[in-house]
């Protein structure tokens, strides 16, 4: 499926060159050298990520669900929610942690999240952070990144469809081809 063009506004991805973006960061933190026991994704939106860079550096996978982006159709930050647990696949969250989402906007859930986790988390050695994009009025600038967007468009992901797909319309939607690829 096609996206429209990206504008100033409005940066709009395909699946494929996000999951190009996501391959794009595991080689950056590849190439640091940094070893990390395991990472942690934010929930919803580094959710992908995390799964792909877990499988690539073959270290166990944690999911924390946050939530701020609620109102106006998920549009608008509210009030940030962390979620009490987190979810890992083995062991428990200790040693070196590479945390991960797939943008740092304001800045505000990333260093929230980081302080949080430092502070329920005392046996975490080392924390360095990856997201896909950082936007310009970010107040934090994770350790790495793949694309900075000084003008701090709306990113419309490929999994953005799903939002307003509702079970009742899938039959409709599949006959018109507009399951992801």
């Amino acid at each position: 499926m096609s996206v429209p063009p990206s504008t100033d506004t409005d940066l709009w991805v395909s699946w494929n060159e996000y999951h190009r973006l996501i391959e794009k960061l595991a080689l950056k933190v590849y190439e640091s050298k940094y070893q990390f026991d395991a990472i942690v994704c934010l929930a919803r939106g580094g959710v992908r990520v995390g799964d792909v860079m877990s499988r690539i550096f073959d270290v166990p996978l944690g999911i924390l669900a946050t939530s701020s982006y609620r109102e106006a159709a998920g549009t608008v930050q509210g009030q940030l929610d962390i979620a009490q647990f987190i979810t890992i696949t083995r062991g428990s969250l200790e040693g070196r942690i590479l945390l991960v989402d797939d943008m740092v906007d304001t800045g505000l859930t990333f260093q929230k999240v980081y302080d949080h986790l430092l502070k329920e988390f005392p046996v975490i050695e080392e924390m360095r952070s990856a997201v896909l994009w950082l936007k310009g009025h970010a107040t934090v600038e994770p350790d790495y990144y793949c694309q900075f967007l000084p003008n701090n468009p709306w990113i419309h992901q490929p999994f953005e469809d799903y939002d307003s797909l509702r079970p009742h319309q899938l039959e409709s939607w599949i006959r018109k081809g507009r399951v992801a690829e």
